[in-house]
């Protein structure tokens, strides 16, 4: 039977697998195999998918308040938070962030951001800097790691050996480190960069 849930599921399982371009009434009525006319019944216009999308996807945002703990620690949940759900739904985040959805759905995130720079002490003009860092590194480190995907699948079977085939005068560093450099290691990298992004945000002026 159809209902708003299923078209909202098509409509995500749509952009994920086409991209955000691929989004219409029409084709998420042939992801179905309905009639396009019977989706204005439960979603009303594409506006209405776009906020259904975003109900859906923001949803999964952990944004309780941890009791006892400090601001420092709920920016890492919340930073922790945005990389899960941008992970998830990398297409769906990134036509979230780019288009004009219902006000609650974005907001509540914002709000929590606000609430932890507050608490550690910043005033309102640094706390809404703070705030869209947050958001930028969560989603940043998303995209980088989304990229580093891509770049990986086009070096050959043995990456490290085609760095080593490079000029060590030229490239020294990139070939004494060429080990290194093909690694991938995601979740390191992420927890690496958030501790230098707290430890950023901890030297700035109350």
């Amino acid at each position: 039977m159809l209902s708003k849930g299923r078209i909202i599921d098509a409509a995500i399982a749509l952009v994920e697998r086409h991209g955000e371009d691929a989004l219409s009434m029409r084709a998420v009525a042939a992801e179905l195999d309905v009639a396009v006319m019977s989706l204005y019944n439960h979603v009303p216009s594409k506006a209405a998918l776009l906020d259904g999308i975003a109900h859906r996807v923001m949803g999964g945002l952990e944004l309780d308040e941890e009791a006892g703990a400090d601001w420092k620690a709920q920016a890492r949940t919340l930073i922790r938070a945005f990389r899960r759900v941008a992970r998830d739904y990398p297409a769906c985040m990134n036509l979230i962030v780019t288009h004009s959805v219902e006000l609650p759905f974005g907001i509540r995130p914002i709000e929590r951001a606000l609430v932890i720079a507050a608490s550690a002490g910043f005033d309102g003009p640094t706390s809404v800097r703070v705030m869209r860092a947050i958001i930028a590194y969560a989603l940043g480190a998303q995209l980088r790691e989304t990229d580093m995907v891509k770049m990986l699948d086009y070096l050959p079977a043995d990456p490290a050996a085609a760095f080593a085939e490079l000029d060590p005068v030229e490239f020294p560093h990139v070939t004494a480190l060429a080990k290194e450099l093909t690694a991938h290691d995601p979740e390191s990298d992420f927890e690496f960069g958030l501790e230098l992004f707290i430890g950023a945000l901890d030297t700035l002026p109350r």
